[in-house]
């Protein structure tokens, strides 16, 4: 066992996961809204992701951080392997329905894109190593290439977890460092590419996590430092400021700045004063938000196909009833997923690694984990 002690369970922070799933899943859906208009934070929900991935460094460092820096008790191997439980399992499900639905369909007639089934990524996907530029192309369940970015940035978590550490008593510099450094990754990689990290996927989605993910666990140390003075000040006001520079369209990494600053702020927070984000409808919503992330393409590619053909939307523009009907099948299915594969598989594979012992088998952490509250898409989403 490794002998992480088991933190606080930080509901305002596994609620936000949801509204980070969400923001993804209206970016992903929207386009087939029979509407004139499209709000601006709408073409910005990619940046759900960014959410996630800050989460990620910081939920990862709360529980792990300190038996991985002081070396005392941290297994590497039973760490990774309980984010393949995490992970992997509902991946695996994901990846087998797109390539059932791509291959229906094409017997079918329906024409679908060349990339949606892309035999040649189809080992990439099964490492999780199709956002390291190892795919071909965008193919099957296209949203888990943040998965891949997410596993990329467990296996870099000792170094990512050196470097907080010796930080751990400037943690103000740690954050700056943090900060700063994400800010010109992103100015330099722009001009470079063509296009801003933020949107990179299959191809640079393993760079896209990494100031991120620093920036998270940077945030966690003034979290572990002491108390977060007013984080309900600073949780409302960096949420403000994060759809405010979503709506308004400015640049990308300011809403990822925004983003540490509410992650901070909600970590801030004791469940007493966290409101609805500590309501038990919230939690869940966050307990099923990578279910709800991992099945929106396949549900919106089924969904919207069905609809469009039944109301004759040639153009795949659904009435706002029919589109919310489909918008609707998302959480269904996801509670279904995270019932019945997700959760059963994750707790399946832990039970095996822990009945095989720390001799013939990797560790995964205290039996009375505290991630199913606490992780995020760690990936993560």
């Amino acid at each position: 066992m490794t002998p992480v002690q088991t933190p606080p369970d930080l509901r305002a922070l596994t609620s936000l996961r949801f509204l980070a799933a969400l923001w993804v899943v209206m970016f992903s859906a929207w386009p087939h809204l029979d509407v004139d208009f499209t709000p601006v934070a709408m073409t910005k929900g990619y940046l759900g992701v960014e959410v996630f991935f800050v989460l990620s460094g910081f939920i990862l460092s709360h529980v792990y951080l300190e038996a991985a820096g002081r070396r005392e008790g941290f297994s590497y191997r039973g760490f990774l392997w309980a984010r393949i439980a995490r992970v992997f399992p509902l991946h695996l499900v994901t990846l087998a329905g797109m390539i059932g639905l791509g291959v229906v369909a094409t017997l079918a007639g329906i024409a679908v894109s060349e990339s949606l089934i892309d035999w040649r990524s189809l080992p990439a996907h099964l490492t999780l190593t199709h956002a390291w530029g190892l795919a071909s192309s965008a193919a099957f369940n296209h949203p888990s290439w943040s998965i891949s970015a997410e596993w990329f940035a467990y296996l870099s978590f000792p170094a990512f977890a050196f470097v907080a550490w010796r930080l751990r008593d400037r943690p103000v510099l740690a954050t700056a460092l943090a900060a700063g450094g994400a800010l010109a990754l992103y100015a330099v990689f722009e001009p470079l590419a063509g296009f801003s990290l933020t949107e990179a996927t299959f191809r640079w989605g393993a760079l896209r996590i990494v100031p991120c993910f620093a920036l998270g666990c940077a945030l966690y140390l003034i979290h572990r430092r002491a108390p977060v003075p007013h984080a309900g000040a600073l949780a409302a006001v960096s949420g403000a400021a994060l759809l405010g520079c979503a709506s308004l369209g400015l640049w990308d990494p300011l809403v990822v700045l925004a983003a540490g600053g509410l992650i901070l702020g909600l970590g801030g927070l004791d469940n007493a004063r966290a409101g609805a984000l500590a309501s038990k409808p919230a939690v869940y919503l966050g307990e099923i938000s990578y279910s709800i992330y991992m099945v929106c393409a396949p549900v919106l590619l089924l969904g919207v196909n069905v609809a469009a053909r039944l109301t004759g939307a040639e153009d795949k523009q659904l009435h706002v009833i029919v589109w919310l009907a489909v918008l609707a099948m998302i959480p269904a299915v996801a509670a279904a997923t995270y019932h019945l594969v997700e959760r059963p598989a994750r707790t399946a594979l832990r039970g095996l690694a822990n009945r095989n012992g720390p001799a013939s088998g990797p560790a995964v952490g205290q039996t009375n984990s505290p991630e199913r509250v606490l992780q995020p898409s760690e990936t993560i989403v």
